[in-house]
């Protein structure tokens, strides 16, 4: 009997191909249920440790810094987007005590959850600023973008109050940020790209065993719907002025500053680039605090480099 993977992802513009692949039947005789996740990477990985979903697409950053820790519920086993990811700095749009980086330092930086992009993200912008440690008072976790829009504009109130915390800033995607700075709910004072290849797929450790040449296949039709993605970038670019929260024109935009990992699946993962290099940066940020030998002994385990 055909194989049923469901497969969780974040509903911005990078998983396009994933349905572009979908609609022209380049799974195969497999089927694919897809999970959107809006609360983002820290919620992926709660869902593979649940065995909510099969498969997970996101963040480079979160999935390698909960290995490292020792999750061993899933491996990574692929690459799909080579480009780094850029994270807005974002604010309330009326923030005038606000209005550029340096201005953060001590400051309460909202997140999706603990753990995820936004989380770690915020550690690396501290490096990259030079500010005291620790570098900011909380983390308040607001769960999604919209809630995090809201603590910025200070619409929650203050902490204790029986309501979502408001923060002072948080980081995003650009591209699915821009829509709001262009309706003025939220402004710009920053940005910062990841120092490594921004997505990855991860998929329960047993499932893997079990079900190695579904996912194969599930992969195979992957790379079948970034070559197709391509091919056919004025369809791309309606699929997700359609179906996603983008304009075309921000799309087009996207299109330039995206590459995907044409081989994902099929060539062994740059362990340089995807592992050693973000585990490093992540030590030096101080979200990694085990020895060398741990962190390097539980990503070989954790990182399927060739299936």
């Amino acid at each position: 009997m055909p194989a049923t993977l469901r497969v969780a992802y974040v509903p911005e513009h990078f998983s396009t191909p994933l349905f572009l692949a979908q609609e022209q039947g380049f799974y195969g005789n497999i089927t694919i249920q897809f999970v959107p996740v809006i609360e983002g990477s820290g919620r992926l990985i709660k869902m593979l440790n649940t065995k909510e979903v099969d498969i997970a697409i996101g963040l480079t950053e979160a999935f390698i810094s909960d290995i490292a820790k020792g999750n061993e519920e899933y491996k990574l086993i692929g690459t799909y987007v080579e480009s780094p990811l850029c994270w807005a700095v974002s604010t309330g749009y009326d923030r005038s005590d606000i209005t550029q980086l340096s201005d953060l330092q001590g400051k309460r930086i909202g997140v999706s959850r603990i753990g995820s992009g936004s989380y770690i993200m915020s550690f690396v912008l501290g490096l990259q600023e030079k500010f005291a440690s620790p570098f900011f008072s909380d983390h308040p976790v607001l769960s999604n973008f919209k809630n995090l829009r809201d603590s910025v504009n200070l619409k929650f109130g203050s902490a204790g109050d029986g309501e979502l915390s408001d923060s002072d800033a948080f980081m995003w995607e650009h591209f699915t940020s821009k829509k709001y700075y262009d309706t003025k709910e939220i402004k710009k004072i920053g940005e910062i790209y990841t120092p490594w290849p921004s997505w990855v797929v991860n998929c329960n450790s047993k499932l893997l065993e079990a079900e190695k040449p579904a996912i194969k296949q599930f992969l195979t039709g992957v790379r079948k719907g970034i070559e197709y993605f391509w091919a056919h970038q004025d369809e791309a670019t309606t699929h997700i002025a359609t179906h996603l929260d983008y304009s075309k024109a921000d799309a087009e935009k996207w299109i330039e500053t995206v590459k995907f990992n044409n081989s994902v699946g099929d060539e062994p993962i740059n362990r340089k680039t995807v592992v050693d290099n973000t585990a490093k940066v992540l030590q030096t940020a101080g979200v990694l605090t085990d020895s060398d030998d741990v962190i390097t002994q539980r990503l070989s385990q954790g990182v399927v480099f060739s299936l």
